[in-house]
């Protein structure tokens, strides 16, 4: 039998696996499918798919920054929080399952984000787009859901997790 250790980095490299898999994977559909074209759209204009090259982060952040700068800061940070990060799963902290969950997924996310900007010179694809009528969001990724559900999961209300729960001691009975 795994050891729950054993099990948490088999659920982590899996999950970690499939979501950048599945984020490259997307991106290059859309690469090869929207770019130069017009944007595609579905459920009454709900699902908008277009093409979009993101020199900056979340919501184009950092996008005024210059091209140098910006590609160092977005690649280092990158880089500093995936080195960071098996410490934060494997190391001394218990998390919850919950947590560790959600740790894996910002950790894909800003890996197949990383994965673009060192490909493609500083820039990440993007490529959905929701809304309803003229309420939308910005363009994003498979990436980009990863990290908001990650960072969404983080911010939930924790409740007991049984397999964190103190073995009973029933030498005294």
């Amino acid at each position: 039998m795994l050891s729950q250790r054993m099990t948490r980095f088999v659920v982590a490299l899996l999950l970690f696996v499939g979501c950048v898999g599945c984020d490259q994977a997307t991106k290059h559909l859309a690469t090869r499918n929207l770019r130069g074209g017009p944007p595609k759209s579905y459920l009454g204009n709900t699902v908008r798919l277009e093409y979009a090259l993101n020199p900056g982060g979340f919501l184009s952040l950092g996008s005024r920054l210059s091209p140098a700068v910006r590609y160092w800061f977005f690649v280092l940070l990158n880089v500093a929080f995936l080195v960071a990060i098996p410490f934060v799963l494997f190391g001394g902290a218990k998390l919850s399952l919950l947590a560790f969950v959600a740790v894996v997924l910002l950790a894909a996310g800003a890996a197949g984000n990383l994965v673009d900007r060192v490909s493609q010179d500083g820039f990440v694809t993007d490529f959905l787009n929701l809304g309803i009528g003229p309420i939308r969001t910005g363009i994003f990724n498979v990436a980009d859901m990863a990290i908001t559900l990650g960072a969404v999961m983080l911010l939930l209300p924790r409740r007991a997790d049984p397999e964190d729960a103190e073995p009973e001691d029933n030498s005294s009975k």
